[in-house]
């Protein structure tokens, strides 16, 4: 394993450690219920989902747009 695989893998590692952490801290300082993390946790799936969505839209037209315009121009 090259020593740039290394470091990526440890950088995952050491960042999935630290968010789950986060969460330990979360639950066990500030009482945060099992619930309402579950409901913060979808609500960000939901947040992300919809801004690949939106840029998958914008994408999408953005490139039709330019096909329309170089058809045009022939």
């Amino acid at each position: 394993m090259s020593r740039a695989s290394r470091r990526y893998y440890r950088t995952i590692l050491l960042a999935v450690l630290a968010m789950a952490c986060l969460i330990w801290v979360v639950v066990d300082q500030f009482g945060i219920s099992q619930r309402e993390m579950t409901g913060l946790f979808v609500g960000t799936v939901l947040i992300v989902v919809l801004v690949i969505i939106c840029a998958a839209v914008i994408t999408l037209l953005w490139v039709g747009l330019r096909k329309l315009l170089w058809r045009d121009e022939d």
